[in-house]
Order: structure tokens, then sequence, then C-alpha cells
């Protein structure tokens, strides 16, 4: 007879993966359901830049991120898994951006994280294939990147993971007690974490819901013939960004379109993507289009991820990364175990506790 689960994950993206392997480590028999179709890691650069990447309302996630960005070193080596350390390269090319590179310099700063300002030659001497009309760079040491297909693959030969597309939760009361899949298979566990990234799971009550709603980005990647050398950093403006790989590979993005779940790759996004990095690093248009990508990053209503116990006894949640799925995966897994243990979330997580839409009135 199949034992019950004392976990089960909904989601075997880069997050559920990690949760399951926290989880396994603190003694729990765990369980991965995955419909097998790739989430926003599949398309995802990588970059571990929690300082570098903020946005004006996001600061609520910076301590989550710098806690996550401090965990990668033992996670990537735990895995297998390679982590550059190269460094990211942040371009201005007109007077506003440098105004605002200028901000980041003084934002980094307040934190006591590392940055060096470059003038344009300094800058073109560290990374030859920038172009002459740049204005001013950062140079952040201290960011790195990983490639999350990678991680994805080690996590999997390390938990259980089965398949299934999960379309609802199922209750006993006032707690959830496992999931039902879409072929109406129903599957128990002792808790269970949605996991299902920009995905939404029926069966909840309107009060115990997280809203997430998919933002799609449309991503390419790149290759070059002669191999790696073109860049060594992440090359990052404000609109798209650059991303080398050991191999030669690079991924360039993203757009943020607010289209629900229109898959189409456009012309536009990949002529926006091309020109605006091609404005400081031209070599680009000479590589090779292997791939040209889209992906939906789960979103909340105020952007900042849902982890830890929501309103039902015996449901966690692990979703609504939007942009840092990949960066966050560490500390969220990290939480989700502590909670399934019987820890309560620290503090400076306490921005992340789903229970925050309990009584916003948003719709699901």
């Amino acid at each position: 007879m199949e034992r019950t689960p004392d976990v089960l994950i909904a989601g075997g993206g880069i997050v559920g993966l990690a949760v399951a392997l926290r989880a396994s480590a603190r003694g729990a028999r765990t369980l991965v359901v995955d419909a097998g179709e790739p989430g926003a890691w599949s398309v995802a650069a990588g970059m571990l830049a929690p300082a570098t990447e903020l946005e004006h309302g996001e600061e609520g996630v910076l301590r989550l991120g710098l806690e996550s960005a401090a965990r990668y070193p033992a996670f990537a080596d735990e895995l297998g898994v390679e982590l550059r350390a190269a460094g990211t390269l942040v371009v201005a090319r007109d007077r506003d951006e440098a105004e605002a590179l200028d901000r980041l310099v003084a934002f980094r700063t307040g934190l006591g994280l590392e940055a060096e300002r470059l003038r344009p030659t300094e800058a073109r001497r560290r990374e030859p294939a920038l172009a002459p009309t740049v204005r001013l760079a950062l140079d952040v040491p201290g960011d790195r990147s990983i490639d999350p297909r990678a991680v994805v693959a080690a996590l999997r030969e390390r938990v259980e993971v089965v398949p299934g597309r999960v379309e609802a939760v199922v209750t006993e009361g006032e707690r959830v007690t496992g999931v039902r899949l879409d072929d109406g298979t129903v599957r128990l566990a002792g808790q269970t974490v949605l996991a299902t990234g920009a995905r939404t799971v029926a069966g909840l009550p309107e009060p115990a819901r997280v809203p997430v709603r998919p933002v799609k980005g449309q991503v390419l990647r790149l290759r070059d013939p002669a191999g790696p050398g073109l860049a060594e950093r992440s090359i990052r403006t404000q609109a798209a960004y650059l991303v080398p790989r050991a191999d030669g590979r690079y991924v360039l993005g993203a757009t943020m379109e607010e289209r629900g779940w229109d898959a189409a790759v456009t012309a536009g996004g990949v002529f926006e993507l091309l020109r605006d990095l091609s404005e400081v690093v031209p070599g680009v248009l000479e590589l090779e289009l292997e791939h040209a990508l889209t992906g939906f990053r789960p979103g909340t209503p105020d952007n900042v991820p849902a982890i830890g116990p929501g309103a039902l006894d015996g449901l966690l949640w692990a979703t609504g990364h939007w942009r840092n799925g990949v960066l966050l995966a560490p500390v969220t897994a990290d939480l989700v175990a502590g909670v399934l243990d019987g820890e309560a979330l620290p503090d400076w997580a306490a921005a992340c506790d789903p229970r925050r839409f309990a009584h916003a009135g948003v719709p699901a």
C-alpha cells in the first residue's frame, strides 16, 4: 500500500524542488507532483543580484534576496552546479541613466555592499565589447549567476517527483488534506505546499487564496560560435540584460508584459531586446540566435512572494516570486522547511506572509 507523504509539494519548478530537498533533509517524507511543463525557471537567466536588480517598490524583498544570495554558494556546491562569480556591470547610456546609476551607487553604499563607479574608458577596459557611447558604468563584483536548468536537473535527481497536474486542493473542514489531480486522482498528505508559480489551484475559499497572475517575459538565447569571451560579466541596462554562460552562450532578456497567458514570441519583443542591448554591446548582433522563448513570472498584487502558512491548516505557500524565483529558491526552501517543522517565519520575512491577502478583497 502506498504511504501517504508527510509533505506533498504541488509544482516541480526550482522553488518546489528546493522545498522538497530541504524538507527531506529535516526527515520528512516528501513527494513532488509536477505537471511536466517547464515554468519560468526554464527561460530565466539566473542572475543572483538582489540589490542590483531591485526596482522601486520592491524594497520589501531586499533582505530576503540578500539572505538567499548568501546561501547560494553552499546550495550550488551541494548540487554540484557551477556558480559564476564574475559580477555585474550596470551600464548607463545617457544622462538620465547615469543619474539613476549614481542613485544605485548611493543605495548600495548605504547597505554596505561593494560597488565601483567607472568612467567609460575604465568600463571598456574591463569589458572591451562595450560601445564607445557608454556614458557611465557600475561594477558590482559580488553578483553571481547560475544556470537554472542545471539547478532543476540536479534537484530532480535528489527528490521524489511524480507526474500529475494539480487541479485543486482537498479539504476536510478547515484543513487541507491533499490535492486532486486533473484525472480525478486524489493524493493525500500530512501537509501540502503550493509551489505552482503563476498557475492557480482551485478548491480554496476566497479568504484563503493567494492572488497570482502571469507576467509575460520574452527571452533570447544566443550563441557565439567562437566560444566564450564577448562578455565576462553580466551586462545590465535599465531595459535589458545579457548573462553569459561558460560555453559561449548568452541569455538576453527580458520583456515585461501584462498579457495574461499569451505565449507568442513577437517580432517587436525580439527587436526591443536586441536594440536595447546592442546599444551598449554591439557584438550581440553577431551572435547566433538559438531560441526565442516566453516565460511567465508569477506576480502577486504587491509583487512580494507568498511564503509560509496559509489561512487553512495543512497548507503552505511558496509562490509569487515575481522576477526572483531563481534567486529566492534557497531561502524559500529553508523558510518553508522550517515552518513545516514547527518554526515561525523570522521577522525579516514577515512581508511574505500569505495571510496578508486574506481580507484584502483582491480577486484571485
